[in-house]
């Protein structure tokens, strides 16, 4: 496990510098985390748990939106705990408090807390050693009622596929279906793996499934920059057109998933 996880936290700490700059730079992903704090701001909680926070951004947008609420966080990063640290610290906020670590750490890293949200932006849980495992510590830790918003990299982004194919990328096109994915970056791989949603169904069999939704399944995804620069008057109704197929069999081949899960 120290092994895979040593792994992880050298591909984000390598990724950490540019992080915000990229995501600044690229409206798709700004509309989906929107999209994905919208989806966490339908239910009441006091408690919250963020796994895979980044450089602090969700943590940092909830505690200041909500005050009352207290905000935990892990990464695996060094890099990525340092930039989230500093930011809830230059904000003088109390109630946020990200930590280092991998999902099996969080009950030494809060000993005795439990939580009533919590949430996953960007597939933080792709990267975790078993999801099964993973699935069983975080239910431990949320509360009778409790809710978990999860948002995976999707094993089956069809788009995806057919757009490397069309570009003769296929080792691309198939990356998704190996056992182990790699990540998005051209020069450094990532040990993670992409879920179809009957794998994260099944990993989280014992809650209740209150909502599911793809996202960019006709819209091109936050790296198809070229495209996306081309579709720019096309990209209001695309993502509303990525809204209706969420009502057909289509949804489960967007390029993310979102699940949100019950705890009975």
């Amino acid at each position: 496990m120290k092994e895979y996880y040593t792994a992880v936290e050298s591909y984000y700490d390598f990724d950490a510098g540019d992080f915000d700059k990229r995501y600044w730079e690229n409206p798709v992903l700004q509309k989906m985390r929107q999209s994905f704090r919208e989806e966490v701001k339908r239910y009441s909680y006091t408690t919250m748990l963020e796994i895979g926070y980044g450089t602090g951004l969700d943590m940092l947008h909830f505690a200041t939106t909500h005050p009352e609420v207290s905000v935990s966080g892990i990464d695996i990063s060094a890099e990525m705990c340092k930039l989230a640290q500093h930011r809830g610290q230059a904000k003088s906020l109390t109630n946020m408090v990200p930590e280092k670590g991998s999902v099996e750490d969080i009950e030494s890293l809060f000993p005795g807390q439990q939580y009533d949200m919590i949430y996953v932006f960007f597939g933080a849980l792709n990267t975790v050693e078993d999801l099964r495992k993973a699935s069983l510590i975080l239910q431990r830790l949320l509360l009778p009622g409790g809710i978990m918003v999860l948002t995976f990299v999707n094993k089956y982004y069809l788009a995806g596929m057919i757009l490397e194919i069309m570009k003769l990328r296929f080792s691309n096109a198939f990356a998704r279906l190996r056992k182990f994915w790699g990540g998005y970056s051209p020069v450094k791989k990532l040990p993670s793996r992409c879920y179809t949603p009957g794998q994260i169904k099944a990993a989280f069999g014992e809650m209740e499934l209150l909502r599911k939704r793809g996202y960019c399944i006709k819209h091109p995804a936050w790296f198809y920059h070229g495209l996306n620069q081309k579709l720019k008057r096309l990209s209001p109704i695309l993502w509303k057109f990525d809204v209706w197929l969420n009502h057909t069999p289509f949804w489960k081949f967007g390029e993310y998933t979102l699940f949100v899960f019950q705890k009975p």
